[in-house]
């Protein structure tokens, strides 16, 4: 079992996606990782890994961990700008630890 917090700049990110079908899948996968069940993740530097869901543009949540039992959504986005969502994501992670 997990606790699932949400910075304000994740629920901005899943509050913007227009398809309501996303957001509820998007939504239905954190109450899974709350359950414990995190299912597809990969690491993607300086502690920030990603759920990856493989539907429509390839969805991303990228978080941090804090002990066995906190998850910290730092934000999303899809797979054509992963690259520039995760140097954001590892910004915003630096910034919990300051």
């Amino acid at each position: 079992m997990y606790i699932i917090k949400h910075l304000d700049e994740f629920n901005d990110w899943l509050n913007s996606i227009k398809d309501n079908t996303v957001r509820l899948r998007l939504a239905r996968r954190l109450d899974k990782a709350a359950r414990g069940l995190l299912g597809d993740v990969e690491p993607v530097g300086d502690g920030v890994s990603e759920m990856c869901e493989h539907f429509g543009a390839g969805w991303r949540m990228y978080y941090v961990t804090r002990g066995n039992e906190l998850v910290i959504m730092l934000g999303g986005g899809n797979k054509s700008s992963q690259s520039k969502n995760i140097k954001i994501v590892k910004q915003r992670a630096k910034q919990l630890e300051d």
